[in-house]
């Protein structure tokens, strides 16, 4: 007889968030909108075209933006595409590939009406299309934020893709350093933002900042959680909070697992007592500055909720996962590292 697999037990780590789950009542159609225009570009093989549905990108923006407008919306679901394809395409590149896919985007987003030319990666026009849509709602201090949020998380993902290339482990902190740029989470307030004015002085100032990095950590611990069992399958997991506190404190998957849960209650009073501290800016600002902050507090539970109504972790169990909190642990699979770009291929898991 086999032995029953090994389980994995995640930790209830939103059972005390304030914010609760909410979507856009827009959802559907907004959502069946932005799927129809990204695949247009036809950029994936038909096994990465069903994993990528699976993932749901419109779920995602449709709780992360639950009282956005249609059009707001659209930016939000755009955006989560731009995202998914840029993962996808860089997690498959050496770094130096991956800088110059990076050099790409940036240029494209500094220079948004420029035609791209001819045999270029497709990730060029697809977030050249979504910035050119995105900039005709966007308020100009909202596009200049988002311009420095998506640099930044550009410029990370290289870091990323260096540390895959050395085969390097970071420690916990430098991890977090690096990771809070690289999930992408600053880029994704973006669509929260669109209508407001937040000058310079709210905006970066430095409880604002220290605010908007809580929640990145939040996300970044609930998405490692989630991610890991499937990461240490296909032997992608270094760049996983879990491998690393493994790793730098000696110690087993249990013991990680309540590490990154303590670790994660921690954080959820840094936010909740920063929020105490906001400073005042005037009525105008203030009110703006109170409707971004609500924008970035509900997007743990946004990240929460899509991590199990979504199929990129746990197939359709995701639900049932959610309920119970444990989930065999995957054995180990091979992958094919000369597939690149296109032909790279998701693994699809169904537990």
């Amino acid at each position: 007889m086999s032995n029953p697999p090994k389980m994995i037990y995640l930790p209830e780590t939103m059972a005390n968030w304030p914010w609760q789950r909410a979507i856009n009542p827009h959802h559907k159609e907004v959502e069946a909108e932005s799927d129809a225009w990204f695949e247009g570009f036809k950029p994936f093989t038909r096994r990465l075209q069903l994993a990528l549905e699976t993932c749901d990108p419109g779920r995602l923006a449709s709780l992360a933006y639950p009282w956005a407008s249609k059009e707001h919306l659209r930016t939000g679901c755009d955006l989560m595409n731009v995202f998914l394809i840029i993962d996808e395409s860089t997690d498959v590149e050496s770094a130096s590939v991956v800088r110059d896919m990076v050099d790409m985007v940036i240029d494209v987003i500094n220079k948004p009406h420029k035609p791209r030319p001819e045999g270029e990666h497709h990730l060029g026009e697809i977030t050249r299309q979504f910035w050119e849509r995105a900039i005709k709602a966007a308020t100009p201090s909202s596009q200049k934020h988002f311009i420095e949020a998506f640099t930044d998380y550009l410029n990370s993902v290289v870091e990323q893709a260096v540390d895959r290339d050395n085969n390097h482990i970071r420690t916990v902190d430098s991890y977090l350093k690096t990771r809070r740029e690289n999930v992408g989470a600053r880029p994704a307030y973006f669509p929260a933002e669109l209508g407001l004015n937040l000058p310079d002085e709210a905006f970066y100032h430095p409880v604002v900042t220290e605010l908007s990095y809580n929640i990145a950590e939040l996300i970044i611990l609930d998405n490692d959680i989630v991610s890991y069992n499937k990461e240490q399958a296909t032997g992608d997991d270094r760049h996983n909070i879990l491998t690393i506190v493994m790793h730098q404190f000696n110690i087993d998957l249990e013991a990680a697992m309540a590490w990154v849960a303590s670790y994660h209650k921690d954080v959820e009073n840094k936010f909740l007592d920063g929020m105490k501290k906001l400073p005042s800016f005037g009525p105008v600002v203030d009110k703006e500055l109170e409707e971004y902050i609500l924008a970035l507090a509900i997007w743990p539970r946004t990240n929460d909720c899509w991590n199990f109504e979504s199929g990129r972790y746990f197939g359709t169990k995701g639900i049932q996962v959610q309920k119970t909190r444990y989930v065999a642990l995957l054995p180990k699979v091979k992958t094919d590292p000369t597939l690149k770009q296109g032909q790279v291929v998701v693994s699809l898991v169904d537990l």
